[in-house]
């Protein structure tokens, strides 16, 4: 069982940046994947990115390519999400998530969740 503890969310100014923190505890496989998806109200949850723990590489959606960053302390099981240039538009309930195996980007294939933290990002 893995338990993901999500922190950093508020509210904040668009144009404005923010910094989400997902510290992962349990067992996992060798192989896994740390992401993080968002929920609007009314919208399905979405991908954002996603890093491969074996390799550190990452992904990210075309909405945030170039405005967040994903990266990762390895001793202390914890990504972080730098989220840069914030628009109006990224305002969400913001999830980690965990797979075991290799990244993928659809919200049905990955095993654990976290409680979720809500950015609000005002115009």
């Amino acid at each position: 069982q893995v338990k993901l503890v999500e922190s950093g969310g508020r509210l904040v100014q668009a144009g404005g940046s923010l910094r989400l923190s997902c510290a992962a505890s349990g067992r996992t496989t060798t192989t896994y994947a740390m992401g993080w998806f968002r929920q609007a109200p009314g919208k399905e949850r979405e991908f954002v990115s996603v890093i491969n723990w074996s390799d550190g590489y990452t992904y990210y959606s075309d909405s945030v390519k170039g405005r967040f960053i994903l990266s990762r302390d390895n001793a202390k099981n914890t990504v972080y999400l730098q989220m840069n240039s914030l628009k109006p538009e990224d305002t969400a309930v913001y999830y980690c998530a965990v797979r075991n195996g290799m990244p993928r980007f659809s919200k049905g294939e990955y095993d654990y969740w976290g409680q979720g933290t809500q950015v609000t990002v005002s115009s």
